[in-house]
């Protein structure tokens, strides 16, 4: 009896735990002896190219890969099938819908099932898929923490933890000069990478996408930490923080999504038109937060979530995502999964323990 052909993907901004994800699968299908587990080069666009990407993900493949940053089958954010980019007879750059041709594709090279690890944007295209007879499951991965309908996603760990790392140091030179240092750091349209940055580091302010901040509250809180010209002040941005009511960042030609970044300098340079008296620095940690060894928490929920994704595909239960609800290891619906954005609620305890701190939110009423 043949064994049936597991696909495997990785999708969107690499992520620290990807491998350990990928790894969990193909040993778990490696016990169950059913199933041979194939890679996808960057994402679907490996089953896309003629000739095809796929590489077989045997044991020895994937043995202590689950230490690596990075993911073994490469990734996109640039693979669509929705919206696949392609250029006309002008050269200019269309949109196409090759979700149907996709889905016989991997039908026809025998693969019984898909994997798509990925985030907010990769779910969305699992659950379009899925919708049109593709049987596929979900793993959520971002560092974002942006999705949901899970208690936490695999890479945020990580990132936090690189995020704390850097602003430790900067109190330091902070501290040294009498400035004022303005970490911006990832998250997308969520400020969870901020705000746990900001209490395991101890910042002074903390300047959120889902709290509105006022740059007069800003200066007052900077002006207090400062006698004589003597003090210093941390502050960590995340980089959809709006200012002025708007989120900074650019479009790419062929990428349909908006490219988040600039708000650090943008406060920096409103601040001192402000006639801020402190010296203001910028440190813009960006994809450092996406490299390097996952931390062993990373490593472990990342082999939990490959683990049960292997056994949803198994049992057939497909349209699932995995995810940790509770301290369990569960599946959602994809549709379930993608029908909420996760932001930072603003009765989150991490709010209320940031406020009774001292954090600042740069709010207009803040009186700290």
């Amino acid at each position: 009896m043949s064994k049936k052909k597991l696909l495997i993907l990785t999708g969107g901004g690499d992520c620290p735990g990807l491998n350990a994800v990928i790894r969990g699968i193909v040993k778990s299908a490696k016990k169950n002896g059913n199933w041979d587990c194939y890679g996808s080069i960057e994402a679907f666009n490996g089953v896309i190219k003629e000739p095809v990407e796929i590489v077989k993900l045997t044991k020895s493949k994937v043995s202590g890969i689950h230490v690596k940053g990075g993911t073994i089958i490469k990734t996109t954010n640039k693979g669509n099938p929705i919206l696949f980019p392609s250029k006309d007879k002008e050269g200019n750059i269309i949109y196409k819908d090759i979700s149907k041709a996709l889905i016989e594709k991997i039908k026809n090279l025998g693969f019984d099932a898909v994997i798509n690890i990925g985030g907010d944007g990769s779910q969305a295209i699992s659950e379009a898929l899925h919708k049109q007879g593709l049987n596929i499951v979900g793993v959520p991965k971002t560092i974002d923490n942006d999705l949901n309908a899970t208690d936490i996603t695999f890479g945020f760990s990580t990132a936090v933890q690189i995020a704390t790392d850097a602003f430790d140091k900067l109190v330091t030179t902070a501290a040294s000069h009498n400035r004022v240092m303005i970490l911006e750091v990832m998250g997308r349209d969520a400020g969870w990478i901020a705000l746990h940055t900001a209490i395991a580091g101890g910042a002074e302010i903390c300047l959120i996408p889902e709290i509105p901040f006022d740059l007069d509250s800003i200066l007052k809180t900077i002006n207090k930490r400062y006698t004589k010209g003597k003090g210093f002040v941390n502050i960590v941005v995340a980089e959809g923080a709006k200012i002025g009511g708007k989120t900074l960042g650019k479009n790419v030609e062929g990428d349909q999504n908006f490219k988040l970044g600039g708000i650090g300098n943008a406060l920096r340079h409103a601040l001192e038109a402000k006639k801020c008296k402190a010296d203001i620095r910028v440190a813009v940690l960006g994809h450092i937060q996406r490299g390097g060894t996952p931390i062993a928490y990373d490593r472990i929920i990342a082999t939990a979530f490959g683990v049960k994704a292997f056994e949803l595909v198994n049992n057939s239960e497909f349209g699932q995502m995995v995810a940790l609800q509770n301290n369990k290891i569960v599946s959602t619906s994809l549709k379930s999964a993608i029908s909420e954005y996760n932001h930072v609620g603003l009765d989150h305890f991490l709010i209320n323990t940031a406020r009774s701190i001292g954090i600042s939110f740069g709010e207009s009423n803040d009186s700290k």
